[in-house]
């Protein structure tokens, strides 16, 4: 068993009071979801919860580092959760649930724009009939 499955199992344990919460094994750990929702990740043995503009600071204040899949990547959304809050079990259930309400609701996914498009050239020597 590797550290993030011991760390897998306990979080789940402590995060019991919270209903519908599911783990997903993803990129070498696992995601964090109720419902559809996903609002957590678990990665090299530390936890991560997705943090809304108001929350960012908390994470900050208390010396927490954004989630870094890779060295040339980093999310800025996922902030790792302090120790002490992971080990109290009401905290850690109050911090999910801030986590839970910075991530959109399923089915109000902004959609994004598709970049420009070059418009194809009209074939060489022809000119448009207008």
């Amino acid at each position: 068993m590797t550290r993030t499955d011991s760390l897998q199992e306990y979080v789940a344990d402590q995060l019991a009071a919270l209903d519908g919460v599911r783990f997903r094994r993803m990129f070498g750990g696992y995601g964090i979801y109720r419902g559809e929702r996903f609002f957590g990740i678990l990665h090299r043995g530390r936890l991560y919860f997705r943090a809304g503009e108001d929350d960012r600071g908390k994470y900050v204040a208390q010396g927490m580092k954004p989630f870094r899949p890779s060295a040339r990547q980093t999310l800025t959304s996922y902030f790792e959760v302090p120790a002490d809050v992971i080990e109290d079990s009401e905290t850690l259930v109050a911090w999910a649930e801030r986590a839970l309400a910075a991530t959109s609701a399923p089915g109000k996914k902004t959609r994004r724009r598709a970049a420009g498009r070059i418009a194809a050239a009209s074939p060489a020597g022809r000119r448009r009939r207008t």
